[in-house]
């Protein structure tokens, strides 16, 4: 059996690899930053920043600019976990956000952008 069988996915929904602009402001000091995702799913993202403002349990108020709409989608998040990715104090962090709210207006939306993700993932038998 190899190793990838016996590992447990946790997560609810497929995470996908897609580059999608934010923008959310610091919690405690009010200051607006800007990333992008590593990945995305229904429930949450990750992103990259240098941010030393965002700590695990903090809500954000969310920005994203999806390519192809019209608009972006303002969403609710909630930091699930923080990892810095070196030792060095001004180092960047991976940031798990998990989507507590999104917009009414947004969620089709939303919704759509990953089932266009989703269907445009090149089959398995393409890769072979």
């Amino acid at each position: 059996m190899k190793m990838k069988d016996r590992l447990i996915e946790r997560r609810k929904y497929i995470r996908l690899k897609a580059p999608v602009s934010v923008t959310y402001t610091a919690p405690n000091t009010g200051v607006v930053h800007s990333s992008v995702t590593k990945d995305i799913s229904v429930d949450g993202l990750r992103l990259e920043t240098k941010a030393g403002d965002i700590e695990k349990g903090a809500a954000l108020e969310l920005k994203l600019d999806l390519y192809g709409g019209n608009s972006p989608v303002h969403a609710k998040g909630k930091v699930i976990w923080v990892k810095q990715l070196s030792l060095e104090d001004d180092a960047p962090c991976d940031v798990g956000i998990e989507l507590t709210e999104i917009e009414e207006d947004n969620k089709n939306t939303f919704l759509k952008f990953l089932c266009d993700l989703i269907y445009n993932l090149p089959k398995e038998s393409e890769n072979v």
